[in-house]
């Protein structure tokens, strides 16, 4: 059974994701590191989280590892505590922008990153073994204990990321009802910010329900005509963010990379002038970046693999489209608050003003279409898809571009098209969503 996908194990909960399975998953990965070393353990606000994490914390104490528990916070800030001395590995129990009846494990190694794809499979092998989970010796057991203090380290962390006093900016911020929710509101306030909090109340079953960076329409009703300067989205473990500004606009992640990285090449600071982001940006930031002199790295889309680039060509700053922003002297993966305050930042010191951040640059008309399919795979080597997408790209030309793709967490296929008119656009998605809905739509 294949487990991991581009961000960890993700599916619903008692179903693809049990108790049985996390507890294995965590003692398969306790398996791969040293003897007795310590875990820490956060979640997301959904239900299930508190189970899961009960198995996970047996998986790896049986394996003789010590487990400290985090509690809820977002997926970044687990990420920046498993960078503290001897802590080998760090599992956010999470499902991040998916419904409540989701849930997922995401795990980073001690260097604060997403572990290899090679430790993934390792991990994946054995749970699909038929070996069982044999306990160390009662002496050798792990211990379980909590830290509620740690969650105010990475507050410490966030507010230092910037040098400004946020006073004066009055805020509208959605958590999603996610990891958020107590976090954000709190840091935004203590920099001197007015804020509004829309989906800022958890119950275990609202995470993401009609609100967050998957919902934008809430945040822009509530921005329009309020007198705010800018609304925040989050997602359900707040690793992205999305903004919209006064009159209701979406500044989406392209945007928001954007900006930052013309404003750290003005200052020096983007390394190589370069700026890394996935095949799915649009063609409006590649002009914006190419007419600043700012070169751009493109990757397959996820975060991780943004990040992996990042490192690789020794580089600052990268992102995706749906709002996972990745600032690498400050951050090892995507950090939604982050991003909020950078951008924040930048509106105090005069780089940019609120009102006309969605305008940095021009958007090519996009338009997307999410197609569930019985088999991803199958229909994504199809003859007849792949005809139907060269046709597409040939009635496209040089002025738009196709882009399909299978969903790395879900079993669907991604159909996009960039054009000159949206009239394009829609023609060429539908020719190819038309074909695979036909041969591979799930019932």
């Amino acid at each position: 059974m294949a487990l991991f996908g581009t961000d960890g194990i993700r599916g619903r909960f008692g179903e693809l994701l049990t108790t049985d399975l996390a507890e294995r998953v965590a003692f398969a990965a306790g398996r791969f590191i040293p003897a007795h070393s310590k875990v820490l353990i956060g979640r997301d606000p959904r239900s299930s989280g508190a189970l899961l994490e009960n198995a996970i914390s047996a998986g790896f104490t049986q394996a003789g590892h010590d487990v400290i528990r985090i509690g809820i916070i977002p997926t970044p800030g687990l990420a920046f505590l498993t960078l503290e001395p001897g802590v080998a590995l760090g599992v956010m129990i999470t499902a991040s922008h998916n419904p409540a009846e989701d849930n997922g494990i995401k795990i980073f190694g001690h260097d604060g990153m997403k572990i290899p794809d090679q430790l993934e499979v390792e991990i994946e092998t054995w749970v699909n073994s038929a070996e069982k989970v044999e306990p160390v010796a009662e002496s050798k057991l792990g211990k379980s204990s909590a830290d509620a203090a740690a969650i105010a380290r990475y507050i410490t962390h966030l507010k230092s990321s910037i040098d400004v006093s946020l006073s004066g900016l009055t805020l509208i911020l959605d958590c999603a009802n996610g990891s958020a929710s107590h976090v954000a509101p709190q840091i935004l306030r203590d920099l001197g910010a007015t804020v509004q909090v829309i989906g800022g109340e958890p119950n275990g079953v609202n995470i993401n329900s009609g609100v967050g960076s998957t919902h934008l329409e809430v945040l822009q009703s509530a921005m329009r005509n309020s007198g705010a300067d800018l609304g925040i989205a989050h997602d359900g473990d707040a690793d992205r963010a999305l903004l919209v500004d006064n009159q209701g606009n979406i500044i989406d992640g392209d945007v928001i990379l954007a900006a930052l990285a013309l404003s750290m090449s003005a200052t020096g600071k983007l390394k190589k002038n370069t700026v890394v982001t996935t095949v799915m940006s649009n063609l409006g930031f590649h002009k914006k970046m190419a007419e600043a002199g700012i070169a751009v790295e493109i990757t397959s889309v996820g975060d991780r693999y943004v990040l992996e680039r990042i490192n690789e060509a020794g580089l600052s700053l990268g992102g995706e489209q749906s709002g996972h922003v990745i600032i690498r002297e400050l951050a090892t993966t995507g950090d939604g608050i982050l991003t909020a305050l950078a951008i924040l930042a930048l509106i105090k010191k005069g780089t940019c003003a609120a009102e006309s951040l969605a305008g940095t640059f021009t958007h090519f008309p996009q338009v997307l279409v999410n197609v569930p399919v019985i088999d991803k795979v199958r229909a994504l080597a199809d003859v007849d898809v792949c005809t139907a997408i060269s046709d597409a790209e040939k009635s496209l030309g040089e002025s738009g571009r196709i882009l399909v793709r299978a969903s790395g967490t879900e079993e669907l296929v991604r159909v996009m098209a960039e054009a000159d008119t949206i009239e394009r656009a829609e023609k060429a998605v539908a020719s190819i969503v038309h074909i695979v809905s036909a041969r591979y739509k799930a019932k």
